[in-house]
């Protein structure tokens, strides 16, 4: 005792010449403080509404498909409350609230005490004023200093309000489970009902969920709920708020859910909750958010990709993602994956994976930009393009699905067979640049690889995206943007004829003549409908990913089947294979239940001209060997001035 005297003394003597500039110091800091507070503890957040309220998701029919966000409701008068529900709540959390000044050193002792006696924490020491600064104006953090910044606000707050509005606040804005916030919600969504028509054992049950509403939470837990209200009831006659006999009387609660229960999210939900947030300001209650999502091509979208895996059973296929769109980017039916509740990960909005051949509609566009027509012939034979200090045989060489090479073609036959020569050496006669300024054109934005196996869609690009890219082709404007916000406006109904956009964009009408060359006689052929269709298939190496995108009627679809673990196909997946049969199966279907195509038998593909074409269905293969190891390094696509890749980076 006499060294820790002795400690105290020296510092003393240290401090003791300048106490009184530390007392101005300290003064000083809280005034700072005092003005901090009133510049950002405004008196009545805990009254307003939630940052995120509650939205209600529907479908384009205005049914509801998923709720997301916190449920709060107006805020509650103490005087229009029974007289049981905030003596409830006082006897549980803090029976000292009339006497304290925000912080209660008494009950901070007995919670040490009694958590000290059962060897665990079994009671809180902060008073009801302090959970309102905490939930109100600080963060979940447990903290000595986030715990002194709440004792503080909670002085700020008794010396700014009375008791009651200091209640009233509590009461309006504390968290009890199952997303709501508040009693008038919590009310609504346990039992239905007003707060001011909660009876005695409703109050007590509300006032326990407090201390953990996720595992007392009624619509789960309804016994562990009642056990605590009994708790809640004892401490009422202990505190004098109600008779033993008043306890006994009191009638156990029942839940009876006053909001329909609703998934928390699904692929299109998830992906359409950011549009709705930001087009949505706070409110109370539930805001209700009409979506473009069609429910009877949603079921359609879930019904072709179960059926299609199904058939490829043995495959190692695993995973499809399905995405259809009107011609003005309105999202009518969204898949994201075989199975919501085992992964949420949205293969269609969220998955980087290359594109495929289906990347040459961007080359083909850069050539036709640049002078090139269908008509116009290209030699189709082995070619190595070398990068500085490569040898022969260690370039670069790209090869054709069937390992044929065809001489002298058209661009039509080269784009209808999905020529990998052809579209390398259009992408280094027309530069990189060209191409990656086509894709930006189409609101794709990230860059491009600069290696020439980009012409063939080692890009990484997410399914939506290069949807949206064939609708810009379709409807004739770009870029077009995916949506999926209900608008009253009428969307396009038909795809725009080529001529229609002959001055504002004269390539389109030579795009849609390629499009449509891929389904009439090329590696489409399988998505073939009745009515005029417009397509192009993808493959990526060693069958990892399986496209087709394409348009037709209103709708623009897009299909991708792969695995996440990047492993690859069978050899017999390919774009034109299982993508090309759930693109047509799911058209034919859709277009027909929108009375835009008559129903006739399903059409068997067209013979194929082999020595032309040289298409093998089934055993079409991408192999891109000489494809440099390293990642590819992106070019920026706003940068006009690159025509030619640089040097690849270092080998590691």
């Amino acid at each position: 005792m006499a060294g820790v005297a002795a400690l105290i003394g020296r510092l003393w003597a240290l401090v003791r010449p300048y106490r009184w500039w530390s007392l101005v110091a300290v003064a000083g800091l809280l005034f700072v403080l005092l003005g901090w507070l009133v510049a950002t503890a405004p008196l009545d957040r805990a009254l307003q509404p939630a940052k995120q309220p509650s939205l209600i998701i529907t479908d384009m029919n205005g049914k509801a498909i998923a709720r997301r966000g916190d449920y709060k409701e107006e805020p509650v008068a103490i005087a229009a409350l029974p007289a049981h529900v905030p003596a409830a709540f006082i006897a549980i959390e803090d029976r000292r609230f009339r006497d304290h000044m925000g912080v209660d050193p008494i009950g901070i002792l007995r919670a040490a005490v009694t958590n000290a006696q059962a060897g665990g924490v079994r009671q809180g020491g902060s008073t009801l004023t302090q959970q309102l600064a905490k939930t109100s104006f600080l963060s979940s953090e447990r903290s000595i200093k986030r715990k002194l910044q709440e004792m503080i606000i909670a002085l700020y707050l008794e010396a700014r309000l009375s008791k009651d509005e200091i209640l009233q606040n509590y009461l309006s804005s504390v968290y009890f489970g199952d997303g709501a916030y508040g009693i008038r919600a919590a009310a609504r969504t346990y039992f239905d009902k007003a707060p001011e028509q909660l009876d005695l054992g409703e109050a007590a049950m509300l006032a326990g969920l407090v201390q953990a509403p996720s595992r007392l939470a009624p619509s789960r837990h309804l016994e562990q709920a009642r056990a605590r209200a009994a708790q809640v009831l004892a401490a009422m006659v202990d505190t004098g708020a109600i008779t033993a006999a008043q306890a006994a009387a009191a009638r156990p609660a029942d839940y009876r859910p006053g909001r329909k229960t609703l998934p928390s999210g699904s692929y299109f939900a998830d992906w359409v909750l950011p549009q709705a947030r930001e087009a949505t300001e706070a409110d109370y209650g539930e805001i209700v958010v009409k979506t473009t999502l069609d429910p009877r091509l949603q079921t359609l979208a879930e019904q072709m990709i179960t059926d299609g895996l199904a058939r490829a059973r043995g495959l190692n296929v695993n995973q499809a993602a399905l995405v259809a769109m009107r011609l003005d980017g309105r999202v009518v039916a969204m898949v994201g994956g075989t199975d919501y509740k085992a992964s949420s990960f949205n293969r269609a909005t969220q998955a980087q994976r290359q594109p495929g051949s289906s990347f040459k509609l961007f080359v083909y566009l850069a050539a036709l930009e640049a002078g090139k027509t269908p008509a116009d012939t290209i030699v189709d034979e082995p070619i190595e393009l070398c990068e500085p200090g490569q040898k022969p045989g260690e370039c670069y060489a790209p090869k054709n699905d069937d390992l044929r090479f065809r001489g002298t073609i058209s661009l039509a036959t080269a784009f209808a067979a999905s020529s990998n020569i052809a579209a390398v050496k259009l992408a280094q006669e027309v530069g990189i640049s060209a191409v990656a300024a086509q894709v930006k054109k189409l609101g794709i934005s990230g860059g491009v690889s600069i290696y020439p196996a980009m012409a063939l869609g080692t890009t990484p690009i997410p399914l939506i995206d290069m949807t949206r890219a064939f609708a810009a082709v379709a409807s004739g404007r770009y870029p077009v943007k995916a949506s999926g916000l209900w608008r009253d406006d009428p969307w396009p109904d038909a795809v725009t004829p080529p001529e229609a956009t002959a001055k504002s964009w004269p390539v389109r009408a030579d795009m849609m003549q390629l499009l449509q060359s891929v389904v009439r006689n090329g590696t489409g052929n399988a998505a073939r409908l009745p009515i005029p269709a417009w397509g192009k298939t993808g493959t990526t190496q060693n069958h990892r990913d399986a496209l087709f995108i394409g348009f037709a009627g209103d709708l623009v679809v897009g299909v991708w089947v792969g695995n996440d673990d990047n492993s690859p196909m069978a050899a017999s997946i390919v774009g034109g294979g299982l993508p090309a049969r759930l693109w047509k199966g799911f058209m034919a279907a859709a277009l027909q239940m929108e009375g835009k195509m008559e129903a006739v038998p399903d059409i068997a593909p067209v013979e194929v001209d082999m020595e032309a074409l040289a298409i093998d269905m089934e055993g079409m293969t991408i192999d891109l060997n000489g494809e440099p190891n390293n990642p590819p390094a992106v070019i920026d696509i706003p940068d006009d001035s690159v025509t030619e890749p640089p040097e690849p980076p270092e080998p590691r």
